[in-house]
């Protein structure tokens, strides 16, 4: 798996590209898709409302920490991809392409 694979994922609501998340130096960043916005869509959750700014954290933001699997699937998830729980960025990119809720993460467009 290429490290650069892991340092951007793109959010989806209901299929539709709702935005990009990555990870930078400073911490993690979270900014809507153009065409999301303009399509009158909603949010992806209450805590990064519609908007064309950038969402900065210093932690993964914690909606997007709430899509990780948890308790013993969480554990297949760390024994399939040799991931460390601390990881959190990682275990998003690669544990929440199909997630319960209308909510996906995905490492490359669709």
């Amino acid at each position: 798996m290429d490290e650069l694979d892991l340092k951007i994922g793109f959010v989806y609501y209901n299929n539709l590209l709702a935005g990009i998340i990555y990870e930078d130096n400073e911490g993690y960043v979270f900014q809507y898709d153009e065409q999301y916005l303009l399509s009158n869509n909603k949010p992806i959750s209450l805590t990064l409302p519609l908007s064309n700014k950038e969402y900065h954290s210093k932690i993964l933001f914690p909606f997007f920490d709430g899509l990780i699997p948890e308790g013993w699937l969480l554990k297949i998830a760390l024994e399939q991809y040799d991931l460390k729980t601390r990881d959190r960025f990682k275990l998003l990119l690669l544990t929440c392409e199909d997630c319960v809720g209308a909510v996906s993460i995905r490492r490359s467009k669709l």
